[in-house]
């Protein structure tokens, strides 16, 4: 274990006060994250993990299981980090070769707070799972950090070949911010994912978690352009895919957009009181999947570019939300009684959308408007599943739908499918109504 230097054991805090303790490397940093009751302000510049563990160290760091990079394991810590870059190279991790969903940079303490950290991913190494930054620990604060995130295979085409489990091609996938720890605060992060894992998500039940002022952003790729790949994983496989297209086929169809990478703000599990306000995801797979059936309320959010914007269920509460269907639906609404009002952006592209939206289950209020509208015409569809695992190329089967208040302030169509029932629709666009017992009218 690393320990703190001599030339400042004297700043260690007591039970009557707390310590000012200066940091200009990452070895002194790492001491002062083992204690607890401190403000530790590091010396800015750019810092290379490898001079912290060298990459010599790797075999005796597999043979003690010492898998995480860097650990702030005290508590009650304020770790100022403004102007502070720790390089990562991610070869470090490849040659550790960790078990699955294993992270990197933890927090287990508690009531710390973490300002103004960069952690900046380099090298082609790949890590089997597991996040760049996972907060464990209760009540801790990650403020103004931003992560630059690579380190995954197959990169390039998003989850075309599977995503967690068995799939055409095993991925060994990296995430950038996880969230396991109750009373979770994360304010002002920005992450730029270069790599197929989630931006940031919350799991093991982890509740009072906010997340506000934080942007997450991906990168898209046209099916296209893979489908003219001659090489590469996705040409050896046959460019083969885990779920069926619309035509009822494994193969990837030209013409769509993917995301790289996975969800930008994801939940699983079950939340009380998540939080997310405030936010933008950009070129993700899913812009805000939040699927807890615990009530997650999603205030002021954008989404744009995405596979899919807004994915919600069960009590859900979205409140003066955004975003566009320009390379897939706005929204996906499942479950019972959500509550949802967003704006569809005009944004359109060359690529193919199905839906402007889907809603199934039961007792939703939705109200859609538009900041201008969108000139090229994708149906809300009442009544409809989400393709199978989201994707934008699969088949949209009929799913019940009932009691749903709809409120369409666009042009956009809207089907009430021949499983919906007792919906109510008041919409600006032009309708058509298969189901039983639905009322239609216009505003």
């Amino acid at each position: 274990m690393n320990r703190l230097p001599l030339h400042f054991l004297w700043l260690i805090p007591t039970a009557l006060s707390a310590a000012e303790i200066q940091v200009s490397n990452l070895t002194e940093l790492a001491a002062a994250a083992a204690q607890s009751g401190n403000r530790v302000t590091m010396k800015p510049g750019l810092y290379h993990l490898t001079d912290y563990i060298a990459p010599a160290s790797i075999p005796e760091r597999r043979r003690q299981k010492q898998w995480p990079l860097f650990v702030f394991s005290g508590s009650e810590n304020t770790f100022l980090l403004k102007d502070v870059t720790i390089e990562v190279d991610t070869t470090l991790r490849q040659k550790l070769n960790p078990p699955v969903h294993t992270d990197e940079f933890l927090v287990t303490g508690t009531g710390n707070t973490i300002e103004g950290l960069t952690l900046r991913h380099t090298g082609t190494g790949t890590s089997p799972g597991g996040a760049a930054l996972a907060i464990r620990g209760a009540s801790n604060t990650v403020r103004q950090c931003t992560l630059h995130v690579t380190g995954s295979f197959p990169y390039g085409y998003g989850d075309l070949f599977g995503k967690g489990g068995p799939g055409v091609i095993p991925h060994r996938k990296k995430s950038g911010l996880l969230i396991t720890g109750n009373g979770t605060h994360v304010d002002g992060c920005r992450l730029f994912m270069r790599s197929f894992g989630h931006g940031i998500y919350i799991q093991e039940n982890a509740a009072s978690v906010l997340i506000e002022n934080c942007t997450v952003e991906g990168e898209m790729r046209s099916t296209t352009e893979m489908l003219a790949e001659t090489s590469g994983p996705a040409f050896n496989v046959g460019f083969r895919t885990v779920n069926p297209n619309r035509e009822g086929q494994h193969k990837i169809l030209p013409g769509h957009m993917k995301s790289l990478c996975e969800d930008g703000f994801r939940s699983y599990g079950s939340h009380k009181s998540l939080v997310v306000r405030n936010c933008t995801a950009k070129h993700m797979r899913g812009g805000f999947e939040l699927r807890s059936q615990t009530g997650v309320r999603v205030e002021n959010c954008t989404a744009t570019g995405n596979e899919r914007s807004f994915w919600i269920t069960d009590d859900a509460d979205v409140v003066n939300c955004q975003g566009d269907a320009s390379f897939g639906p706005l929204f996906f609404i499942e479950g019972r009684n959500a509550q949802v009002d967003l704006r569809l952006h005009p944004d359109v592209s060359a690529a193919s959308v199905h839906a402007a939206g889907t809603i199934q289950g039961s007792g939703h209020k939705v109200r859609l408007t538009a900041t201008q509208e969108r000139p090229k015409a994708v149906p809300v569809m009442i009544g409809w599943a989400t393709p199978p695992a989201g994707e934008g190329m699969g088949k949209i089967q009929e799913r019940p739908a009932k009691q749903i208040e709809f409120i369409n302030g666009t042009t956009m169509p809207v089907m009430l499918g021949s499983r919906s029932k007792k919906c109510t629709l008041i919409s600006r666009g032009p309708n058509t109504d298969h189901g039983r017992g639905n009322t239609v009218k216009s505003p």
